[in-house]
């Protein structure tokens, strides 16, 4: 039973990051076949299916379509003439064209120019993204411009004809993923926490990027010279179009990359989100189709926890598994392509349940980290829980510098061939042991407890066991963290509880999975009732409020909670995506009833309608 053992971070699953970017994400070895998925060629007949999404304009020769790093005007379908395409990374290195067609099984020529018929655009043309790649008139050109707005539509409306764009925009984004370009270029050593905390943040959020490591790399020299840092300025970032950060926080690239929304509605929107999840995802795109004005604040990146699980085997629909990171990006794509509006690394301080809630209309208001604010009419809590940092001397000195909360490819990588300690054992811990075990030299499991049997599933204590590199050392805790400030963590000192005997043991990664808190704090001063352990209370757990709420929504009408920061949830990825799915049709009911009291005009009866077809 669930109640029983330490709550799964999201399903059977393991902690990771086993696809690159968003979508369909799939491998290098997959590209080569995909070559007419990746540059189909629309007929006749396609184009004028397009047409009524978009205005014909003419571009003369060398005029530019498309400019690295600046936002461009859409999509375009390509009439007549040929568009010369170019990416570029901030450098001003151009992405080699012959290992681009080598991976994707195209010529050089192919490769070279867009066609008449062709489709020029990438996935980031949907959200109004800057551009990866310049693009350039060779000739007089002629061609379809589709604003994202219209593209959006068009995907939505043209299903057979949106489907194969939308998949050609993914595969262009994996095969920029693959090759290291069309993004930021990181310059310092690879080996750093300062740049392991970058990289971990542009994978997540399937950006493409390289690094180039100064410590090993023969261009480095030349470069640190041109930017000349100081030692407390690398990592240095430099961005798609020209921009130069040194040792940026992952805010500070978010938004050089665009990731942080700028212009926010000054109207409120239907919905505000605040959580990326699987939970929050699944009420974006569940909302977002059935025309509801929604806003997703995240204060990371997409895909929460679930996002970094290399592979989730018990999801509905996928018997050979999925990982984290390709579900929640699909889902990611999904949203944008039915409109919903996104701000990652948006952090949400405060909600003000108070200041406009006057009227037949009442609106919520969060305060955002960055002083703006946002006015909502509705507000789904979907922050899910943050990990707890137990009580371990200098635990916060190590943090990023040999010690982790999960274990993705990032840290994987790192730790390649060396010996790693893990504390926890409930089944987040399991599922690490096993994924890092397959790049690790040994895995030694820390559990306090006398066995697993009580706080793990079945069939991860049986793949333990199998594991020949994975040694669990049950009755044993931490003692002293080993190392310094300058050379991170060098060692572990460990007591086992029953005899008193310690070990040390030189180890430079040590992985927690020691359960979570709930991340709800920004709600205190609401009014929103909380379990003993912090979680949101929803539905009849709420008492009495002098109303009867709806399921999902907490004792502050108006707010909602899904996935795991709600009392009483089932820790899984598929009962957050349940959950956040559900709340939709609670959402509609609400608001047609505020219709109704503001005489708006939306009419009740339209929206209970679509409350049920959800």
């Amino acid at each position: 039973m669930a109640s029983e053992k330490e709550p799964e971070r999201s399903g059977n699953e393991v902690p990771g990051n086993a696809s690159p970017g968003p979508g369909t994400a799939p491998s290098s070895t997959a590209l080569p076949s995909r070559m007419q998925q990746l540059f189909p060629i629309l007929s006749p007949a396609e184009i004028d299916r397009v047409r009524r999404f978009g205005d014909v304009r003419r571009f003369s020769p060398g005029e530019i379509l498309y400019q690295v790093g600046k936002p461009g005007p859409g999509m375009y379908v390509i009439l007549s003439g040929r568009v010369a395409v170019v990416g570029r990374d901030g450098l001003g290195q151009a992405i080699p064209v012959a290992v681009m067609a080598q991976l994707i099984g195209a010529t050089v020529e192919e490769m070279a120019e867009a066609v008449p018929g062709e489709v020029l655009a990438e996935i980031g043309q949907l959200s109004g993204k800057p551009s990866v790649v310049d693009a350039q008139a060779v000739g007089e050109v002629e061609a379809i411009v589709v604003p994202p707005e219209g593209l959006r539509t068009l995907l939505i409306v043209e299903a057979e004809l949106g489907e194969r764009i939308l998949r050609a925009l993914i595969l262009r984004r994996v095969a920029l993923i693959e090759t290291g370009f069309g993004g930021p270029v990181l310059l310092g050593p690879s080996k750093s926490p300062e740049v392991t905390r970058l990289v971990a943040f542009l994978e997540r959020n399937g950006s493409p990027f390289r690094v180039i490591d100064s410590d090993e790399d023969a261009e480095a020299s030349s470069l640190l010279a041109r930017f000349a840092p100081q030692p407390d300025e690398l990592p240095i970032v430099v961005i798609s179009d020209g921009t130069v950060l040194k040792n940026p926080t992952k805010q500070d690239l978010a938004r050089a990359l665009g990731l942080v929304a700028t212009t926010l509605r000054s109207e409120p929107y239907d919905v505000a989100i605040v959580g990326a999840g699987p939970a929050g995802m699944a009420t974006a795109v569940y909302g977002a189709s059935e025309g509801l004005s929604i806003l997703v604040l995240e204060a990371h990146t997409f895909g929460g926890q679930a996002g970094a699980s290399a592979r989730i085997e018990n999801y509905l629909g996928f018997p050979t598994g999925i990982s984290g990171q390709a579900l929640m990006a699909r889902a990611f794509t999904q949203a944008q392509k039915f409109g919903a509006e996104f701000s990652l690394s948006t952090e949400v301080k405060r909600l003000d349940c108070t200041s406009e809630r006057s009227g037949p209309d009442p609106v919520l208001i969060l305060d955002l980290a960055d002083g703006r604010r946002v006015r909502a009419r509705a507000v789904v809590v979907a922050t899910g829980a943050r990990y707890r940092r137990p009580e371990i001397p200098n635990l916060a000195q190590f943090e990023g510098r040999g010690v982790s909360y999960w274990a993705s490819p990032v840290e994987a990588r790192l730790c390649r061939d060396e010996e790693v300690a893990l504390l926890g054992g409930g089944n987040s811990a399991g599922q690490a042991a096993v994924f890092l075990s397959s790049h690790a030299r040994q895995v030694r499991m820390l559990v306090r407890g006398p066995s697993l049997s009580k706080t793990m599933s079945r069939y991860l204590i049986d793949r333990i066991a199998a594991s020949s590199n994975i040694a669990v050392l049950c009755e044993t805790e931490i003692v002293r963290l080993l190392g310094t400030a300058d050379q991170g963590l060098q060692g572990l000192r460990w007591r086992n509880r029953r005899t008193g005997t310690e070990e040390e043991h030189a180890i430079g990664h040590f992985f927690l999975f020691t359960g979570a808190d709930p991340a709800a704090s920004w709600l205190a001063g609401c009014g929103v009732p909380l379990d003993d352990k912090g979680f949101i209370r929803t539905g009849p757990d709420v008492g009495s409020t002098g109303r009867v709420p709806s399921p999902l929504e907490t004792g502050v009408e108006g707010i909602f909670a899904v996935g795991d920061v709600r009392s009483g949830s089932v820790k899984r990825v598929g009962t957050a995506i349940g959950e956040g799915a559900a709340v939709v049709a609670q959402l509609h009911i609400f608001l047609s009833r505020r219709d109704a009291t503001a005489g708006s005009g939306r009419g009740t009866e339209a929206a209970e309608s679509a409350a049920h077809s959800a």
